[in-house]
């Protein structure tokens, strides 16, 4: 997938910078940039501002309330997000 296909609510892993290797869900895209949460380091409340050419999309999951609920403009608890991102990372390593 292409830096275009990143919009809200898809999963994400930084590339670049000290959190390379991170786990993300994007609240939203405003121009060149994502705001990154991950509902530990980078809560709801505060998110990172990150260039999209330094993410690169893992999924969007449909199945996940956490996507619902961002795609729909509701900010999701930070617990919710953690939970969500656990069960992405685990699911992915079992795919593996």
């Amino acid at each position: 997938m292409d830096t275009t296909d990143i919009s809200k609510g898809c999963i994400v892993e930084s590339v670049a910078g000290r959190d390379k290797g991170h786990i993300f869900f994007v609240l939203d895209t405003v121009g060149d940039y994502a705001l990154l949460i991950d509902g530990k380091i980078r809560r709801i409340e505060n998110p990172k501002n990150k260039k999209i050419k330094h993410v690169r999309f893992l999924a969007r999951r449909e199945d996940i309330r956490v996507y619902s609920k961002i795609a729909a403009g509701i900010r999701p608890d930070n617990a919710e997000i953690r939970k969500a991102l656990v069960l992405f990372a685990n699911s992915d390593k079992e795919s593996s």
